[in-house]
């Protein structure tokens, strides 16, 4: 990769995250670390406001924009791929989004780069979609995004029926089935629920705040260490 496009590709990364580190540039640039902190220096040399530190992290500052990006084909088809993988499972909404953007990005590719994206012969067909699946999941969604507790009535496993008060975090697809993860206020620990084990989902007005050691990265360190 020519300097002058790692240097794009650079600004690019810095952009698209809140925060990014050194090892983290260098991985995607395949650079080493000393090479992102020189390139770093650099851009901030010819005025580009990237903030931050060696050790902490990077994040560009506000007001500073670039041109609109050109995907090459290859960028493209993966896009096609990713947009067809997930309106096949995503609920009716946030598919619908998905197209909508989808349209957008081909409506200013080049006609090369629109027949390859379109000719991708990669599809995920949905079979008798569960629609009530699909709502729940919606609701389930929105809720996380709007921070409102839920009520829900589920049976777990064995049979057994139970009602909760949930805080939800975050919905994770597994490749066959839904769940959501969510701080369970009954067992005071967080706890997975299968979407598809739902029977009522309630939309509470209460809302909860993210406090410490109940937010979804403290879900997630919890996934990662078992």
């Amino acid at each position: 990769m020519r300097r002058a496009d790692r240097l794009f590709h650079l600004v690019q990364l810095i952009r698209g995250r809140r925060l990014s580190t050194a090892d983290f540039l260098a991985q995607r640039l395949e650079v080493s670390a000393r090479t992102v902190y020189r390139d770093i220096a650099d851009l901030q040399h010819q005025g580009v406001p990237i903030e931050g530190e060696a050790g902490v992290g990077y994040r560009l500052g506000a007001g500073f924009d670039l041109p609109p990006l050109m995907f090459t084909q290859a960028e493209a088809r993966a896009l096609v791929a990713s947009i067809r993988l997930a309106q096949a499972w995503l609920d009716p909404a946030l598919a619908a989004d998905a197209q909508a953007a989808w349209g957008k990005v081909l409506s200013v590719l080049p006609a090369a780069a629109q027949a390859a994206a379109e000719s991708l012969p990669v599809y995920a067909p949905v079979i008798a979609p569960d629609a009530d699946l699909q709502q729940t999941l919606q609701q389930l969604r929105e809720a996380v995004q709007s921070r409102h507790k839920l009520k829900v009535s589920y049976r777990d496993l064995s049979g057994q029926a139970s009602e909760r008060v949930l805080w939800p975090l975050g919905c994770f697809y597994w490749g066959a089935v839904w769940t959501l993860g969510a701080w369970c206020e009954s067992r005071q620990a967080f706890r997975s629920f299968r979407i598809d084990r739902m029977h009522a989902v309630t939309l509470l007005d209460e809302r909860f705040v993210h406090e410490e050691g109940r937010t979804l990265a403290d879900f997630l360190r919890g996934v990662k260490s078992r």
